[in-house]
């Protein structure tokens, strides 16, 4: 189980909301929260992505067993190339950044990074034993600077799971958690999973990923909530029980 003590300390920034708090006390919340130990969990999020990198760019130019290449479906037939996705997929990095961003203690921004740590692991270790690429697209990278200087770095491969995927649906449930704690404006609530979801479709219109690469992902993310037992429950009645 990746069960944590990060959900039962909850320290907000700011005192609990309640239904008489003022409709937008929640900014404040928000914005406490973002400056609560920042420092700490600048240069944590960055030392966890460096590391991420350096095992993934690894993997990828030197695999330990043939690559085995990812079959069309025909989701991917239908979803063709489409340019203004990179900003999407790029885009990723900003989102995964948020739920440490707004982690109101320490012991919650532990608790994220064991949580997305071991869901990290787990999809470099199928790449260790199962290196995976996408077919290459029909397209020429060269007409596209933005998409060349990707696919100079990573040219489609550790393909299965999908890591992207994986990793923005796992932020999307942590930071759909964190808002409901602070009362977030229902707007905010759904901005998360309109952007967890142009994400993830990103990974198609870019050609870096096929369906079953998403589908994958998208698994290893449920999976891991699945083990994360305090965030199938509100954080407002965890705290309430200890």
């Amino acid at each position: 189980m990746l069960e944590s003590p990060a959900w039962r300390d909850p320290q907000p920034v700011h005192p609990r909301l309640s239904k008489t708090t003022p409709k937008h006390a929640w900014h404040r919340e928000f914005f406490g929260r973002l400056g609560h130990l920042w420092w700490l969990k600048a240069v944590g999020t960055a030392a966890f992505m460096f590391a991420f990198f350096a095992a993934y760019l690894h993997l990828l130019h030197f695999p330990f067993y043939p690559v085995t290449v990812m079959p069309l479906t025909a989701v991917d037939r239908a979803v063709g190339f489409q340019p203004w996705a990179l900003v999407a997929y790029a885009s990723l990095w900003i989102y995964v950044a948020l739920p440490p961003a707004i982690a109101p203690s320490f012991r919650r921004l532990v608790g994220y990074g064991w949580h997305i740590g071991a869901l990290c692991v787990a999809g470099i270790v199928v790449f260790v034993f199962w290196p995976t690429a996408v077919p290459p697209a029909d397209v020429d990278w060269g007409l596209y600077p933005g998409y060349a200087l990707l696919k100079g770095i990573d040219d489609g491969g550790n393909a299965c799971p999908s890591l992207h995927v994986a990793t923005a649906l796992y932020s999307a449930i942590w930071l759909a958690a964190e808002f409901r704690e602070i009362a977030a404006a229902r707007w905010v609530q759904i901005l998360n999973w309109l952007w967890c979801g142009v994400i993830i479709f990103s990974t198609l219109a870019t050609k870096q990923h096929v369906m079953l690469d998403v589908l994958a992902g998208a698994v290893l993310a449920l999976a891991t909530a699945a083990l994360s037992p305090g965030l199938r429950r509100h954080p407002a009645r965890v705290a309430a029980r200890t």
